[in-house]
Parts: structure tokens; sequence; C-alpha cells
């Protein structure tokens, strides 16, 4: 392909180093989604480079207010944000028993919009690491700021496309899905004139292999049995609908403006190969690691430094074997339907990710069937009809569209759920 000197350059670029403060001594990092899969790896990470890394906030929900008060005293942080306003006296509790009195607690955010408040205040590095698209309005915080953003919020880029991309100044957001980690490095082998093709890479999940049919009466439990990744309920049945590859391909899209039919997934059940780039001279590089999300996030955080043991190495003394397969469209349709919402951009995403985290949760208790999930998620992009797009497109257009899909999957999933009991 032939770039025109026009033709910006993508989101994530591996060439481009965007350094809001350049100097020496350890990068000041906010961590969003703190006590989640991916913030407590990352604290791992800094507590074992104090060289490197210092953490000046933490955000979670609140859900688990003792490890969020000892995450803040660990690392001795100046500001604390939390979601949810009644957690606040158990916090401060929680935070004078760590700190007992001996030095001034950290500053305390609450509300919903505290994890935004703390994107937007000063650091080096702001590791988005919450679920869903509420984290939208956070990324966006930290972008007008000017922070570096390290990315594994994959739905607040998907939901919010071209509000990211307007803010988003080149080598500003450095991926931290272990897919997108993936690519980035692999990119940094040739120029963006010599890519012929992304090969993002699935493990398949728990249902790798069956067909639709047999997909019918699979269990919550079977959907939470993910063979290599140890992941949260929503993102693991995710895996499962291979949803999260689908919000994956349109993710790429954004970040390496590749398009759609230039980038293909295959199964690798493994999950040793997280992707791969396919460059103009038939050549393929490949970025291979055990499956661990710390490498991924020193990515995200240290990047153009790699930090030295940031997670395990193959050990090549011993033999194994790594498998390849084409994914079964009709089992999974969820792949080209995210390309469908891709294709129509605007407030389609955002449709397309709210109503399946309704189905989601729907499934999770029990109230929806397995393939359920897509059958309702495709209904809901289907009803939606002309998404909003182009620079129109405003926070309240995506809030707004979000907020129907999520009604209209519920409304969909009591009309699935009464016909059941019914049979």
């Amino acid at each position: 392909m032939t770039d025109s000197p026009a033709r910006p350059a993508p989101l994530a670029d591996p060439h481009l180093v965007y350094d809001p403060v350049p100097g020496d001594g350890p990068k000041d990092v906010v961590i969003l989604g703190s006590t989640g899969s991916i913030g407590t790896q990352a604290i791992d990470l800094v507590l074992r480079n104090p060289d490197r890394f210092r953490v000046t906030a933490l955000s979670a929900n609140g859900g688990r207010v003792a490890l969020l008060a000892e995450q803040a005293h660990r690392l001795r942080v100046r500001t604390v944000a939390v979601a949810r306003e009644d957690v606040v006296p158990a916090l401060r509790e929680a935070l004078a028993a760590e700190y007992g009195g001996r030095e001034p607690l950290p500053e305390i955010l609450a509300g919903p919009d505290a994890a935004t408040q703390a994107a937007a205040s000063p650091c080096h590095t702001v590791l988005n690491g919450i679920t869903g698209s509420i984290g939208l309005a956070p990324t966006l915080a930290a972008l007008e700021a000017g922070r570096t953003l390290a990315l594994a919020n994959k739905e607040s880029l998907i939901v919010g496309g071209p509000l990211v991309t307007a803010l988003a100044k080149p080598g500003q957001i450095i991926p931290v899905d272990s897919e997108h980690a993936a690519l980035f490095q692999a990119l940094a082998a040739g120029t963006r004139a010599d890519v012929r093709k992304l090969v993002v890479t699935a493990s398949g999940g728990p249902f790798r292999g069956r067909t639709k049919a047999e997909l019918a009466d699979v269990t919550v439990a079977d959907a939470l049995a993910h063979p290599t990744w140890a992941m949260g309920p929503v993102i693991t049945v995710n895996s499962a609908t291979l949803v999260n590859k689908g919000l994956e391909v349109i993710e790429a899209h954004l970040l390496y403006d590749i398009p759609f039919d230039r980038i293909e997934v295959v199964v690798h059940p493994q999950s040793y190969v997280h992707s791969m780039v396919e460059f103009t001279d038939g050549s393929t590089i490949a970025q291979a690691t055990p499956p661990d999300m710390r490498g991924p996030i020193a990515i995200g955080l240290g990047w153009p430094e790699r930090v030295p043991d940031a997670a395990p190495a193959f050990d090549w003394s011993k033999a194994s074997t790594w498998e390849f397969f084409p994914l079964d469209d009709e089992a999974f349709p969820s792949v080209n339907l995210a390309r469908h919402v891709g294709r129509l951009a605007g407030t389609a995403p955002a449709v397309f990710n709210a109503a399946n985290e309704e189905c989601v949760a729907a499934f999770l208790s029990g109230a929806l069937p397995f393939n359920g999930i897509m059958e309702t998620v495709t209904r809901v992009v289907e009803e939606h009809g002309t998404p909003v797009t182009g620079t129109s497109l405003t926070v309240s257009d995506v809030l707004e569209a979000e907020t129907w899909a999520r009604a209209r999957a519920r409304e969909l999933t009591a009309t699935t759920a009464t016909a059941e009991a019914r049979a």
C-alpha cells in the first residue's frame, strides 16, 4: 500500500514516542481499575521496578476497599479515587488502619467522575484498566490532559472512536491488550507501507471446535472455564463468544489504520503467539510469550524501553506444539458482526458493546442462553438503524446510543426468558 503525505499517523505507532514529561527518574503513573486483574498485575510490576515507576494515584469501583487501602499504603500514593460514594467511610477506616496514624492519609476522590479526575491529575502515564465503556470519560480526560495513555480499556476506544482519534496525538496511546501489544511490537519490524495484513490470534475459548447447535445448552460454569487465561467473568464470557476478538478487530482498525478486510482472526489454542503482522515481502513477524499480562502491561508503561524480567519467557529446551485453525464464523458470528458495526462506525460500535454487556449479564444470571447472547446483540444492532457518524459525533450521542441499546437488550432478554419459561 502507498501512503499519502497528508495521511495521519496511526494512533499507536511503535516508531513514534510521545513523552509528555521528559527527564530522568521514575515515571509517575496513575492506575485506573487498580483492584482488578490488570491493576493488580500492574502494581506487582511497579513494586518490582521502583527505579522505573512511581504510582501517584489509584482508582477503583469500590468493591474491594481493604485491597485498595493496602495498595495505596504500599505505593504511598497522593490520591485514591473510588466510584462508589457509599464506601468512603469504609475506605477512610481501612486507610487509617493501614497508615496507623503515623503519616497523612491520601486525598480521596469519590463519585462517578472520580476516575476521570484521577486520569487528568499530574503524571506521565495513565494506565486505564477499567472494564467496560465507563472507561471512555477517563480515556478522554487523560488524552486531553496530555498524558501517555496505556490503554487496557478497549471499550473506550471502540465506543468513542472518533472522539478518541480527535484528541490523541501521534504515539500518545500505547495498547495494553495482549493482542495489540503484540501487533504494536511486531509493527516495529517494518514501515507502515510494508504492512500487508494484521493477524489477531484467538484462543478459541472453552468452546473451540463446537458447532452452534452444540453451544445451545452450555452453562455459565462451562463458559467461565477458560483454558488459558484467568480473567473477570465479563471478559471470560466475551472470550467464550469471541466478542472480545470482534472488539479487538475494531480496536486494531482504529489503532493502526488498517482496513477491516486486511485484519484476520485465527484460532491459536495455546495462546503463545499473541498476534502477527504479515509484510508485503511475505514475511510474518509474530510476538510470542507464555500467557501473562505483565508483559503487555510493561510495554504500556515502559515503552520505548523494555522492563527486564517483566514476565516469564519460554524454555526453548522443552518441546512444544503450536496450532493454528481458521475461525468458525457460523458458531461464532461475533467477529463478522463486529466488522459490520466497525464499518458503520459512529454510534454503531457503542450499541454493539452496550447490548453485549447487558446480554452477558443476563447470561451470567441465568436469564439468557449462551447462543442468545449474540442473537440478541445482532437484533439490537439491526434495530439501531443508521448510526450517528462523522465529526458531529459527541459524547452525548454515544451515551444516548448506549442507553437505548441497554434498554432494548433488556427488553429482548425479558421476552426470551418469558418464552422459555412457557415452553
